[in-house]
């Protein structure tokens, strides 16, 4: 990540006072895990991971994020039906779809039902970061 990104992410995270806190929800632990080291780079981020839709909707119940990571396809509950009922817990937290095999469909419901953005897997770090400001500066 060039280094004027991580100075402007903190810059960011700093005027507020506090990082950001996010929540990724993938079932793929190696998503997962790409997501947690990304936002370890910067102090500008406090980052929560959820496994699964319901452990996703229990923990926007019972705390308070910034920014929402969401994958469309898992197991149990389907990424609709978690963005949801996301946003009827928390209407106003933008939340950013990232998705490898959704299909036009799927991606178009999200958007009617609020998702602010969908980015496809594999990511490219530069389309993340630059998704990743604009989203966090509106």
């Amino acid at each position: 990540m060039p280094l004027a990104n991580i100075d402007k992410l903190n810059h960011m995270a700093a005027a507020r006072g506090n990082p950001f806190r996010v929540l990724v929800v993938d079932d793929e632990k190696w998503v997962q895990d790409i997501f947690r080291d990304f936002f370890e780079l910067t102090e500008a981020f406090d980052v929560d991971i959820a496994d699964t839709g319901e452990e996703a909707i229990r923990k926007v119940s019972s705390n308070r994020y910034d920014l929402i990571t969401l994958d469309l396809i898992m197991p149990e509950i389907s990424g609709l039906d978690v963005l949801a009922t996301i946003k009827e817990i928390t209407p106003h937290v933008p939340v950013m779809i990232v998705t490898g095999n959704a299909t036009e469909k799927i991606v178009n419901q999200a958007g009617l039902l609020g998702a602010c953005s969908v980015l496809y897997k594999p990511l490219m770090l530069e389309n993340f970061i630059s998704e990743l400001m604009a989203t966090l500066s509106r």
